[in-house]
């Protein structure tokens, strides 16, 4: 009976990537789905046939060994007909080929003379060349006559003295106007640029109905319009910033050519005590040579290990918050999370936060059930849970790969890493070493006697020591490169983390570095991003929120609404995640990106603000951190008693239908001192403001021994003989108002406004 043999078992065995064999099965109309697929016996026999037929096998490959073990029932004279089958194939390769003919390409070569003998042509072929008006004329005389060239030329030189022809007067055609226009120009330079007076540009502008001045900036539309009225072929011109003519190059994409292989990246995820730094440690001991042993390990943030001759890249993120926060930035780092799950434990909240951040990261999981050595553990367990956050083991039909591991007794750590390796060989991860870098910052730091110090990854092109680099506000040039280990670099190829001396600042997490070639240009960059900086913080983000929704779905800024639930048992997370998402309409659809059980915490605002989400409590409260960014705007936390509040209220942000909610603010009061009558306008009441500060417009009530009389809107307040805005506290006043003449001394006039509340 034929054993189980799977893909990458066989690859390995020749020396090839799983993908080879995968796409040489393909051609055979073969498909399998990944490397940890079973070969049958016939598939078996296509990739050996095609292998001992047109390539070369090494000789540490015992193909003997190999097939006695594919095959126990196979018999000699099986072999003896194959040999002689591959004996006739060979002698049939080396039969000689008949020899064919040779073609060859003829040339023309002009053998004419420049110059004509009439007399040595006959007449037949003189006949061709006379016009037929010429052949009409000489008919009509009866003869043909023939004159040598020097007669001729006396002949025609004769007639052009005699009689000029008038010369036709040339029709000049009138050249097309083009004017290049920018996003913006002034109505002056727009008549300087069509050589037109400006005059005349005013007119047409006024006939548009848009009143300007010479001086005046008008936009590239209403400047493009004025421009084809009177005739031009407008251009769009477009000015380069120097920010754009700094990184255009970078823009250009990598042909496919130029790419090169480059080594995976990889986070470790998990919940906390599950294991992420005792994995992280037993990867960076067993890959340290012998001779390194006792030597000290550079912690710069990221760590590479070599196994099989690849090397693999490791992020030391703190866990899922880094990793989330640099992808909040628009960071896409890593091509492969590892996510760490011990099996005496089982699922835990934060694994399932750590799911969720990895495919809202569109990364590639593995899922290492560690501590199997520990009593209780239960890697089978293990996989049943995960099925119900979708990730199905490879043996159950799915395409996640679980590996058993004990980061403790350093048990199975390289069958990790050789996971990794398959998974990269899938992706096939590919760089242009042969440009300048680009890449992400992982993190920074301020050394007090080095200055500020950058781990950046290297993801496209190479880096060398004395590059000009601009990271997010900072600029410098890199005056030192190590890895790490310590050892000093001079250049880093893609996928290889290095810490760097010489940046102005140190730059964040997540900011994307280049390489540039213009100094001068990069500092200037530099400075403006920091003045948009500023700008930014006074006009803040526009966060995603149930208030604005329906005007961001018409702007076509949202498909989709992100939501995280948060409640207190895992049963009103599932009841609310239902009834949300049945919510989902042609415009719009509601997508539950995490759930969980808990208060509203740090994690759950990092998700939402990557993810542009937004967070919807039941029956839990957020937390301090997490209603410090609520307080700031930087994200939306909806928080709820009953189910049917939440849902009512998103269907009716969906539909455009929340009504905003309003708090009454109270300005002050002022007592009634004395009241006038004035015709025509009716009682003025002669008032002292008391405290606050009586506001014009405001709402006001009468306060009458305690009791609200009236309320109603002050529509006149006075100073004496002149109308006043406010009247603050000790200062008297005349106060109107609308529609309420029944005022009396002594009473109270309240004034207050209502201020808009955030939901």
């Amino acid at each position: 009976m034929l054993q189980k043999i799977r893909v990458h078992e066989v690859a390995k065995d020749f020396k090839l990537k799983s993908t080879d064999l995968l796409d040489l099965l393909k051609g055979y109309g073969i498909e399998l789905k990944n490397h940890m697929a079973t070969l049958d016996e016939m598939q078996l026999s296509l990739i050996f046939e095609y292998y001992t037929q047109k390539h070369a096998i090494s000789d540490d490959t015992d193909l003997e060994k190999l097939f006695g073990e594919l095959w126990p029932s196979a018999q000699p004279e099986e072999k003896v007909a194959d040999k002689k089958e591959e004996k006739d194939v060979k002698a049939a390769e080396e039969k000689p080929v008949e020899d064919k003919p040779i073609e060859r390409k003829m040339r023309h070569i002009d053998t004419r003379q420049t110059v004509v003998d009439l007399d040595k042509l006959d007449t037949e072929r003189i006949e061709e060349l006379v016009p037929e008006n010429v052949k009409t004329m000489q008919q009509s005389s009866g003869k043909q006559k023939i004159k040598k060239a020097a007669q001729r030329q006396k002949d025609n030189k004769f007639n052009q003295n005699k009689m000029k022809a008038p010369v036709k007067p040339q029709v000049v055609k009138p050249q097309e106007l083009k004017v290049s226009i920018p996003d913006e120009i002034s109505v002056g330079e727009l008549a300087n640029r069509m050589h037109k007076p400006a005059a005349e540009i005013v007119k047409k502008l006024m006939i548009l109905g848009i009143m300007a001045s010479v001086s005046q900036l008008i936009d590239y539309d209403t400047a493009s319009l004025v421009a084809e009225e009177l005739g031009a072929k407008v251009e769009h011109e477009i000015v380069l910033s120097d920010e754009d003519i700094l990184l255009q190059e970078f823009e250009i994409e990598d042909k496919e050519e130029d790419l090169e292989p480059r080594s995976p990246v990889v986070v470790v995820m998990g919940h906390v005590d599950h294991g992420k730094t005792s994995l992280l440690d037993a990867i960076r001991e067993s890959n340290v040579a012998a001779g390194e042993a006792g030597g000290i390990t550079q912690h710069i943030g990221a760590h590479r290990v070599r196994i099989n001759d690849r090397d693999i890249t490791f992020l030391d993120t703190p866990g899922h918050e880094a990793f989330t926060a640099m992808r909040a930035r628009g960071a896409l780092v890593t091509d492969i999370a590892i996510l760490v799950v011990a099996a005496d434990d089982g699922v835990m909240p934060q694994t399932i936060e750590a799911i969720n951040h990895a495919k809202a990261a569109n990364v590639s999981i593995i899922v290492a059930v560690n501590k199997i050595d520990k009593e209780g553990a239960n890697p089978d367990r293990i996989k049943q849970e995960m099925t119900e956050y979708g990730l199905v083991p490879e043996e159950w039909g799915g395409d996640t790969i679980f590996v058993n591991v004990s980061a403790k007794q350093r048990t199975n750590i390289d069958g990790l890493l050789e996971m990794v390796l398959l998974t990269a060989d899938i992706q096939e991860l590919k760089a242009n070493p042969n440009r300048r870098a680009t890449g992400t910052v992982i993190e920074a730091r301020l050394d007090r006697s080095r200055g500020p110090i950058a781990t950046v990854l290297v993801q496209n092109g190479t880096l060398k020591s004395g590059d000009i680099l601009v990271a997010g506000t900072a600029v410098g040039r890199v005056r030192a490169m190590m890895d790490d280990k310590g050892k000093q670099l001079k250049s880093a190829g893609p996928s290889i983390p290095v810490e760097i001396l010489g940046l102005s600042e140190t730059p964040d997490g997540g900011d994307v570095f280049y390489a540039v070639e213009d100094e001068r240009r990069a500092k200037a960059v530099v400075e403006n991003r920091r003045f948009k900086a500023k700008e930014e913080q006074f006009n803040a983000r526009q966060v995603v929120s149930l208030d604005n929704l329906f005007d961001q779905i018409n702007d076509g800024n949202m498909k989709e609404l992100n939501v995280i639930i948060k409640a207190d048992v895992q049963g009103s997370v599932e009841a609310v995640r239902q009834s949300l998402e049945k919510l989902s309409n042609d415009e719009v659809r509601v997508r539950t990106i995490h759930g969980g059980v808990g208060a509203v915490n740090e994690s759950d605002v990092m998700l939402a603000a990557a993810s542009n989400a937004i967070i919807v409590g039941f029956n839990v409260r957020p937390d301090t951190v997490a209603r410090g960014a609520y307080e700031r705007g930087d994200v939306d936390i909806r928080l709820y008693r009953v189910i049917y509040d939440a849902i009512e209220e998103i269907e009716a942000a969906l539909k455009g239908m929340l009504d905003p909610k309003f708090k009454e603010a109270l300005l002050g009061h002022a007592e009634v001192r004395q009241v006038f009558k004035v015709s025509g306008v009716g009682a003025i009441a002669g008032s002292y403001v008391t405290d606050g500060k009586i506001l014009r417009n405001a709402q006001v009530r009468v306060v009458r021994d305690g009791v609200v009389f009236h309320e109603g809107v002050l529509n006149s307040l006075k100073r004496f003989k002149d109308d006043a805005k406010e009247v603050m506290s000790g200062y008297e006043c005349g106060i109107g108002i609308e529609k309420f003449n029944d005022i009396k001394e002594g009473d109270v006039i309240e004034c207050f406004i209502m201020e808009e509340i955030k939901q």
